[in-house]
C-alpha cells in the first residue's frame, strides 16, 4: 500500500472524504477512497456535542480505535488537541494506535504556541503525518500573509502538511508555491479539483460537507414518506450491504 504521506502529491490531489462513524468510513472504504479522516462536527454533532469545544475527545478515540481495522489509511481531526498543554496533546496523538495522520487546528490563536503543540506531537510520534491546519480564512475574511507566516512556521516546527480551509481560489497557487509542504483545502462547491489541482494543492477534504449531506439525505426521505411518496426510484443501499460493512 502506498504510503499515507506519498498520496499527498502536488498537482494530483489526495481526495480525503471525511466520516463520522464506523458505518460511513467502511462505506466510503467499500467505495475504493483508500484514505478516510474524520470530520470534528459530524463526531461532536453525533453524540450530542458542539464542535470545538474540546468536549468530544472520548467519542474521537473511540471512533480511531474503530477505523483503524480498516484497510485503508485514516486520519483523525483532533480539533485544537482536546487541551491548550503540547505534552497532553501529544499524548492524545499517541493514544491513536493504527492511525496514519492527525488534523491540528489553530484557531487562529497564539501562532508560537501552536508551533510548540505540534513540535510536541512529533516528537512524541514521529510516524503521524501532521496536517497543521491555520483559521486564518476559516469564518472570516483572512489575509494571505498571515496564512503565509502561519504555515510557515508550522512546517518549520515539524508539520508534515499544512491545512487552510476557506482560502479563496485565487490564493491557493502562492500558498502552494511559497510553502515547502502538501497544501491541503477544504472543497467548496464553487471550486473543482481540476482547479484546485492545477494550483498545486496535494490534498482535497470534504470537511463536514459529507455529514450535513447525509443529514439532509435523511430529514428529505422521511419528510417525502410523511407526504405519501414510496421513494420507489430512491437507489438506496440494501439492508444485507450496510449490515456487511461490520465485516471490512
Amino acid at each position: 500500500m502506498t504510503s499515507f504521506k506519498d498520496l499527498h502529491v502536488p498537482g494530483n490531489p489526495l481526495i480525503l472524504p471525511n466520516a463520522w462513524d464506523f458505518a460511513s468510513a467502511a462505506a466510503l472504504v467499500a467505495a475504493e477512497f483508500g484514505a478516510i479522516g474524520t470530520t470534528s462536527l459530524g463526531v461532536a454533532a453525533a453524540a450530542g456535542k458542539r464542535d470545538g469545544a474540546s468536549s468530544a475527545w472520548e467519542e474521537t478515540r473511540a471512533l480511531a480505535f474503530r477505523l483503524s481495522r480498516l484497510s485503508a489509511h485514516i486520519t483523525v481531526d483532533l480539533e485544537h488537541g482536546f487541551s491548550d498543554d503540547p505534552a497532553a496533546v501529544a499524548e492524545h496523538a499517541a493514544q491513536l494506535d493504527g492511525i496514519a495522520g492527525v488534523n491540528l487546528e489553530d484557531r487562529h490563536g497564539d501562532r508560537e504556541h501552536h508551533a510548540r503543540v505540534i513540535a510536541a506531537v512529533k516528537g512524541r510520534n514521529p510516524h503521524l503525518f501532521v496536517n497543521a491546519r491555520t483559521d486564518t480564512h476559516w469564518l472570516r475574511e483572512g489575509q494571505l500573509e498571515d496564512a503565509l507566516d502561519r504555515c510557515a512556521a508550522y512546517v518549520e516546527a515539524g508539520a508534515d502538511g499544512v491545512f487552510v480551509p476557506g482560502l479563496p481560489l485565487g490564493d491557493v497557487s502562492t500558498l502552494t508555491a511559497e510553502i515547502d509542504a502538501p497544501v491541503n483545502v477544504l472543497f467548496q462547491p464553487q471550486q473543482t479539483i481540476h482547479e484546485l489541482a492545477a494550483r498545486g494543492v496535494a490534498r482535497i477534504s470534504t470537511g463536514s460537507l459529507l455529514f450535513r449531506a447525509a443529514l439532509q439525505t435523511a430529514v428529505a426521505a422521511a419528510a417525502a414518506i410523511r407526504a405519501g411518496d414510496d421513494l420507489a426510484r430512491a437507489e438506496l443501499p440494501s439492508y444485507a450491504a450496510v449490515d456487511q460493512l461490520a465485516d471490512l
